[in-house]
């Protein structure tokens, strides 16, 4: 009885292990399979392109659990798939799956340091659900870095298959806006990057129209000249990005289509670059040619009389001829004569510039009745000049107009300019028809060149032979301090007191003389330092003693067929003055608002004379705005005789 419970025990055990094993077995077996396909399947949304993975890698970050299991799409990641297989893997078209993105790379060395690390790239496109990056669980922050820096690195390296034009906004905009928030990559966005882009497809759109094979096309070069206009028509004046209207970029894609269907009609590329150098060097021909135009329209407008100004002498003349001979005299004549006043010498034939310099001087001097203005005018103006400080006299100050025909000793026998100036060879220079051997620069044939007001300067002692010292202005310049205090200015045994202008490199003798001649070479330093006219203290006492006027003479005769210098007033005046000009202090004497539009306001504010040298006159239109408005507050707009002949600020 015994045995045979015995043997019915052991029959139950083997046949329990007979039953039971197998089904032990495949369930282990099973759980290894689930483990693996979890694996695989990663997390939600990873894409990638299909590069090289060795079995043995995939260990080296760990396993991540999900709670069910996701349906691979498309491709699924095979561990037999070899390295050399696996590098033929490529992402479908973008095209047939917008939906799809890239999503996740991961590192497979935890040794971020090594350049030689090996990428774990497993490629699974899922269906996208927000466009966004998802974070696996169980990567740490430090992968994560990596992942981000060989993602982007990866994108660089394809940036034409992973960015198509189909590529979802939001990436995109991701995308660039990383790209300027790295703090290692420097990104600088150029402004009205639209404009210059629909700028450049024009020219290639030009470009286009010149070759053969695109003109051989007539249903094209029609189609594409169509294009171009409306790109110009919708293009039309604007500036920045934001004036393009809205339909710009329909028009600029319609062109855009059309420049790549005329590629692919014209696959020479080098009949495309002598195209382009044709099209270069006729732009760089118009360029020179409106620069040369720019120059002579420039210096016409300079030497043109507005109407305004040829009214106004007109009109004072008329008033001045009605008055009787006795009002027409100036009152404090006994003060032109009296060396201890400060005394002014102008000559000019621009009656508004004129009165701008004598009220600029007379309301910014402490003492007014201590000024005397000298003013020498040619015949045509004298009448007109006289009647406009006959009704505008200048407060205290004493003042003079002079005609420059009651010089009788000034005359071609005693002055080698006058004779200069009414030479054959002068005539034809500035009114010959033939001027292909004259001088081509246009700036030495201003008419300021041919009168003699231009060069009395040259004549002080002469003119005034009772005074001692007097300070010169130009009619082109505003007084905005007082200049009482140029009298006391210890000047050394010099004769001339200017500012020096050799801050640049272009204000030195050998940029106003000519060097090549022997006689100049031997009697001056090419790189000595300019001075300026326009604002100058001349020693008269000093300028007899050392007879500067002779000295002056010797030099115009020398340079009679103009050989040494061209015409003007500055270059007899170095030459005159060489070793005889005292330094002033540059705040007396400020240069350049006649053709210089930087020049520094904090200069013009400490300034006691600014200069409008240059052909940009504050009188004309064409001068400087942003200057303008120091010259113009020395006049009053209302006076009658500027009302009457419509001149206004």
């Amino acid at each position: 009885m015994v045995r045979t419970r015995r043997r019915l025990v052991l029959l139950l055990l083997l046949l329990g292990l007979t039953v039971l094993s197998p089904l032990a077995l495949y369930t282990s077996r099973l759980s290894v399979a689930l483990n693996s396909i979890q694996a695989r399947v990663f997390p939600g949304e990873i894409t990638n392109q299909g590069r090289g993975v060795k079995a043995d890698k995939l260990n080296a970050l760990p396993l991540q659990t999900v709670s069910s299991l996701k349906e691979p799409v498309d491709i699924v990641f095979s561990e037999e798939l070899t390295e050399s297989k696996s590098q033929e893997l490529r992402l479908p078209k973008v095209g047939a799956h917008k939906s799809r993105v890239l999503s996740e790379v991961t590192v497979a060395d935890d040794d971020t340091s090594s350049k030689d690390n090996e990428v774990i790239e497993q490629v699974i496109t899922l269906e996208a659900q927000d466009g966004g990056l998802v974070k696996g669980a169980g990567v740490s922050d430090e992968q994560e870095k990596n992942i981000g820096s060989l993602q982007q690195s990866s994108s660089e390296e394809s940036s034409q298959d992973t960015m198509p034009k189909q590529t979802p906004a939001k990436v995109v905009a991701e995308n660039s806006q990383s790209a300027r928030t790295d703090g290692k990559t420097k990104t600088t966005v150029l402004p009205d990057m639209r404009i210059r882009n629909i700028k450049d497809q024009l020219i290639k759109a030009k470009v286009y129209l010149g070759l053969g094979s695109i003109r051989a096309s007539s249903q094209y070069l029609k189609d594409l000249r169509q294009r171009i206009r409306e790109v110009q028509k919708v293009l039309g004046d604007a500036s920045k990005d934001s004036d393009l209207p809205k339909n710009a970029h329909e028009k600029v894609k319609a062109l855009e289509q059309m420049l790549i269907k005329g590629k692919q009609m014209q696959d020479d590329c080098s009949i495309i670059v002598k195209k382009l150098r044709a099209m270069l060097h006729s732009a760089e021909e118009q360029l020179h040619a409106h620069k040369k135009q720019t120059v002579f329209l420039t210096q016409l407008a300079a030497k043109t009389l507005p109407k305004g100004l040829h009214c106004l002498p007109l009109r004072l003349a008329n008033e001045y001829f009605s008055l009787d001979p006795v009002r027409q005299q100036f009152p404090n004549q006994q003060n032109l004569i009296n060396p201890k006043l400060y005394h002014y010498a102008l000559f000019s034939d621009n009656i508004l510039a004129t009165a701008v310099v004598v009220n600029s001087t007379v309301l910014n001097a402490k003492h007014p009745s201590d000024h005397v203005i000298h003013i020498v005018t040619d015949k045509l103006n004298y009448a007109p000049m006289r009647m406009w400080f006959l009704s505008n006299p200048p407060g205290k100050a004493t003042i003079e107009v002079q005609n420059i025909e009651e010089f009788t000793w000034l005359n071609d026998s005693y002055s080698p300019v006058l004779k200069h100036l009414g030479s054959q060879s002068m005539i034809d220079y500035y009114f010959g028809t033939n001027r292909a051997n004259s001088d081509s620069n246009l700036k030495y044939r201003n008419p300021k060149y041919l009168s003699i007001l231009n060069h009395l300067r040259f004549y002080l002692p002469e003119i005034y032979p009772k005074l001692d010292k007097m300070v010169f202005l130009d009619d082109d310049i505003v007084v905005k301090k007082d200049l009482a205090g140029l009298w006391s200015i210890n000047m050394k045994g010099k004769v001339n007191g200017a500012v020096e202008t050799c801050g640049e490199s272009f204000h030195r003798y050998d940029r106003y003389l000519n060097f090549s001649n022997p006689i100049i070479t031997k009697s001056f330093d090419p790189h000595a330092c300019v001075w300026a006219f326009g604002m100058n203290v001349f020693d008269l006492a000093e300028w007899r003693r050392q007879n500067i006027t002779e000295i002056y003479h010797s030099w115009q005769k020398l340079n009679e067929d103009r050989s040494l210098w061209k015409l003007g007033t500055l270059p007899p005046g170095l030459v005159t003055f060489w070793n005889k000009t005292f330094p002033l202090s540059r705040s007396w004497h400020v240069l350049g608002l006649g053709y210089n539009p930087h020049v520094n306001s904090r200069d013009i504010e400490h300034a006691a004379v600014i200069h409008y040298n240059g052909n940009m006159k504050p009188w004309l239109e064409i001068g400087l705005p942003k200057f303008r408005s120091y010259w113009s507050k020395y006049l009053d707009y209302d006076q009658s005789f500027l009302r009457e002949c419509n001149i206004n600020p």
